[in-house]
């Protein structure tokens, strides 16, 4: 009798539950699929997935905590060998980028189909790095190259970026300073090279800029980050 073989264990972090309960509920519905933990902070999402060792993690970006980003780097320096896949409404290619750069193997839509998902395992389990198809993924992967229009954003550090998602997305910069280690000093410090290298002169300007680029939850109240 032919021994079938063991289902790809994964982790689901979402702050989502209709999110996290959607994707579980469409994995289980497959044989080779099975899910072993789900979470909703990014804290939870980095012990999790260091205690379980799954072979996939869909990660989301924007949760309470600890970000996504922050979630992919603590687990690669745990040398955890989970397959790690970003799933966003963020269609921004600086933040594409980031989360590749981090260590992420894949980055998936959350408007795109279901079946992308599946895509992505197969793909992933061969070795490649999976983006969404709905994204530019030659531009992506092509060697480094000036654009003809500089992009502002492309000015921002890993970090500044890191503050600036914070900050569009409603955090206290006091809370940011905790999450990230650092002083409040130092955000301030950020937010206002942030600003400079924007052009942008308060707050709200911030935030309708990250609106108009399609960086923040506010930017689609249909759908989650």
């Amino acid at each position: 009798m032919t021994q079938q073989p063991k289902p790809i264990s994964i982790v689901l972090a979402d702050d989502h539950s209709i999110v996290r309960e959607g994707l579980a509920a469409f994995c289980e519905a497959r044989q080779e699929l099975h899910i072993v933990g789900q979470c909703s902070d990014g804290m939870a999402a980095v012990e999790m997935i260091k205690s379980l060792a799954p072979d996939f993690a869909i990660i989301d970006l924007h949760m309470p905590k600890l970000h996504g980003l922050e979630v992919i780097r603590k687990v690669r320096e745990a040398n955890c060998l989970s397959k790690l896949v970003v799933l966003s409404i963020s269609r921004d290619e600086k933040m594409v980028l980031e989360a590749l750069r981090a260590g992420a193997n894949g980055y998936l839509l959350k408007d795109g189909p279901a079946r992308h998902l599946l895509d992505a395992i197969n793909y992933i389990q061969d070795g490649g790095v999976y983006i969404s198809p709905l994204l530019r993924r030659e531009y992506l992967l092509e060697a480094p190259r000036k654009p003809a229009v500089e992009d502002p954003l492309g000015s921002l550090s890993r970090r500044e970026y890191e503050v600036f998602s914070f900050l569009v997305d409603g955090m206290r910069p006091k809370d940011i300073a905790k999450l990230l280690d650092i002083s409040p000093k130092t955000v301030d410090t950020y937010r206002s090279n942030i600003m400079r290298k924007l052009g942008i002169h308060d707050l709200v300007g911030l935030v309708k800029f990250a609106i108009n680029r399609n960086l923040t939850s506010a930017s689609n109240p249909q759908a989650t980050s």
